[in-house]
């Protein structure tokens, strides 16, 4: 049994490491490409020099020397986690003007005065006028909270925007964001290799849904959300400590694990206990069910009849500049039947 079952043991150990060899060669193969220091010509040379390096452990591998060539590659993927783990975010760059500027707050009392918040006139992506305001608002007069989704290539993924609204009509939308560099373009991939820092942005509805629907060509959406006030309340001071708190400590963009979606899903899960967890948190575009599944919408109605209320792209449009943008887009849109009383 024991010599019968030596080779089938050395061919399985064998595979197993041909595998790991090769995932994480593939992995260190994106962040150098993502990260590697110098220009194209240096960085191409580190990754030749890298997969050079990964195939003579497999063929090393496959002619006998296993342990040579496990403990080699072993040791050289450690120092390639050291070099990783060195990478460090930072505020200091040349940001694209869009993120240039990060929201930050104070709470005196109720009173909350929060700075950058961005109002751009957009005209067109390469044409707008900047302008970042500091506004106040009085906490005691939030009085609703909304979702809205911003979809650009299919169903599955979109940007998800809370707006809260202000009994004198005002609305501050948050947007969790990639922070990207003037010369930088978005890449999912990127997501994934410290590409990006993240950035929290609040922002005038007549920017961040506008520049959404009328400049970029995206289909949004907007849902009324059930939370109690004082729930929306903890939500809007989750919002400023988060911005705060990147603006002391940078931290890296996530496609997956840091993003638009999973900073929300971990600040109501603080605010109101145990969430489940779900696809949908992931895939950020089937958000809505799952805070229907969850009792956050408006049960009078299904979801497909509150998507059909909720698509704000063509009211978007034919409000456009207009000073009660706001009031316009939720057109159609039933108000929620009742406040809910806190606590529930």
């Amino acid at each position: 049994m024991s010599s019968a079952g030596h080779p089938l043991w050395h061919s399985t150990a064998v595979i197993v490491a041909t595998i790991a060899i090769v995932g994480l060669a593939s992995w260190t193969t994106l962040a150098l490409w993502f990260q590697a220091p110098g220009g194209a010509a240096l960085r191409g040379l580190c990754i030749a020099g890298w997969l050079a390096f990964a195939c003579a452990a497999l063929l090393a591998l496959h002619r006998g020397h296993a342990t040579l060539a496990v403990v080699t590659f072993a040791l050289a993927f450690a120092g390639v986690l050291l070099w990783w783990h060195s990478l460090k975010p930072t505020n200091d760059h040349v940001w694209a003007d869009e993120v240039a500027r990060t929201a930050s707050g104070e709470l005196h009392g109720d009173m909350m005065t929060l700075h950058n918040v961005r109002h751009f006139d957009w005209r067109s992506e390469s044409d707008y006028t900047p302008r970042w305001e500091t506004r106040s608002y009085d906490l005691r007069k939030l009085d609703s909270l909304d979702l809205i989704t911003s979809y650009w290539s299919g169903p599955a993924i979109a940007h998800v925007l809370v707006s809260f609204g202000f009994d004198d009509g005002r609305h501050v939308v948050f947007s969790v964001e990639i922070r990207r560099q003037k010369s930088q373009k978005f890449s999912e991939i990127g997501g994934f290799f410290k590409e990006f820092e993240l950035s929290v942005i609040a922002a005038d509805e007549r920017d961040v849904i506008r520049v959404r629907t009328n400049i970029r060509g995206e289909d949004d959406y907007l849902y009324r959300v059930r939370l109690p006030l004082q729930d929306t309340r903890m939500l809007f001071l989750a919002y400023v400590s988060q911005a705060n708190e990147l603006v002391r400590a940078p931290r890296f963009y996530n496609t997956v694990t840091v993003n638009c979606t999973t900073l929300v899903y971990h600040m109501m899960q603080r605010i109101v206990g145990r969430l489940p967890f779900s696809y949908r948190v992931l895939l950020s575009g089937y958000l809505p069910g799952y805070v229907y599944a969850e009792g956050g919408l408006d049960q009078r109605y299904t979801l497909e009849q509150l998507r059909s209320f909720g698509r704000i792209t063509e009211r978007a449009k034919q409000a456009d500049r207009s000073e009660f943008f706001s009031r316009d887009i939720r057109r159609g849109i039933p108000p929620l039947e009742t406040e809910m009383p806190a606590g529930n």
